[in-house]
């Protein structure tokens, strides 16, 4: 069961349903978004009925949810939700009413190459920047990150740049540290189902991008983002970034399906990944417009100034000739499909 406050709902009514539900042996669960609450509720339903909770003081609705989801789920919330990204004087929208364009290294190496990256980014029309200082790779051997310099480096970009972060945490006592530095945080296709990090970042008070995990069905990808709202973060955002199948010709098969299926079922933004999809920057531009044209809210994607000397995925990196026809598409087709670039609607204070 969910209940939904009032925009207008206060502390103390929020307090005061929390308090009913805990009377009668339940317990809650509240989840703050950009516009209102939300009350999870578990426990014995019969009980709740007889707390009449519709009469409290800020309350706007209550709703027996069926899908295993409750706080993510549409059936409590039919109108999708924006996720805003960034400090109060520059937030970026990701969401139903705009398309957003997320780019830049997938590891950060230098102060140098991050710059150069994030300028490349924002001239091709993005208005956020990824990096990584923490990267979990297949191999113990790869490189791993820089760690927290990696995070000071990302700071000074953003500082020349004005481009809100977003980067990836990995483990659960880093998770102050990256949120200390970052605007949004990244929990990444291997750590969708680490549930201790799942609900620490629940509790950091920054926006999350959680991407599926390579072999998580819909559902397993939508609990995972149940834990975070669980834990009073409903500022998610959803990134299909493929899975992994017997078809050896790509990196991963992208689900370009997965965007309109969790839209039809989840009111959380999706973005789509199709630089770790393919793990080819020949595909990267096509399956951006397959993202663009089946309703994604927005991409990710890695850029590099030299893809050739890059530590972490050069060859998906884009660069050049491929960065402008990407910056063409990303520019060109939201229109069509009634998206409006995401720079057009950054708040800014």
């Amino acid at each position: 069961m969910v209940v939904v406050m009032s925009p207008e709902a206060t502390e103390e009514d929020i307090a005061r349903v929390v308090s009913r539900v805990e009377g009668v042996g339940g317990k809650a669960f509240v989840s703050t978004g950009v516009e209102r609450a939300i009350i999870g509720l578990v426990g014995d339903l019969e009980s709740f009925h007889h707390l009449n909770l519709r009469a409290l003081g800020g309350v706007a609705d209550v709703h027996r949810i069926s899908d295993p989801y409750k706080l993510v789920s549409r059936q409590h919330h039919p109108q999708r939700s924006t996720v805003w990204v960034g400090p109060p004087e520059h937030q970026v929208p990701i969401g139903p009413d705009s398309f957003t364009f997320i780019a830049g290294p997938c590891a950060v190496e230098t102060s140098e190459q991050t710059m150069a990256a994030a300028r490349m980014a924002q001239s091709a029309g993005a208005t956020l920047l990824r990096g990584g200082a923490y990267k979990p790779r297949t191999s113990p051997y790869a490189f791993q990150g820089l760690g927290e310099d990696g995070l000071k480096i990302l700071s000074s970009v953003r500082a020349a740049t004005g481009m809100p972060i977003v980067t990836e945490v990995v483990d659960a006592r880093d998770v102050d540290v990256v949120a200390a530095h970052a605007d949004m945080l990244q929990i990444g296709t291997r750590n969708m189902a680490n549930f201790g990090l799942l609900q620490a970042v629940g509790t950091a008070g920054k926006p999350v991008l959680l991407k599926r995990g390579m072999t998580a069905t819909i559902e397993e990808w939508l609990m995972a983002a149940e834990y975070i709202a669980q834990r009073g973060n409903l500022d998610i955002v959803l990134c299909e970034r493929g899975i992994r199948t017997f078809e050896p010709s790509t990196r991963n098969t992208l689900d370009i399906s997965a965007v309109p299926v969790v839209q039809a079922t989840s009111h959380l933004p999706v973005i789509v990944d199709p630089s770790h999809a393919a793990g080819r920057k020949d595909l990267v531009v096509p399956l951006t417009r397959a993202a663009i044209g089946v309703g994604a809210d927005g991409v990710i994607v890695d850029v590099h100034p030299n893809p050739e000397t890059a530590l972490c995925d050069g060859p998906q990196a884009l660069v050049g000739s491929e960065l402008r026809e990407l910056a063409q598409a990303v520019r060109r087709m939201p229109p069509v499909v009634n998206r409006v670039d995401s720079s057009t609607r950054i708040r800014r204070a």
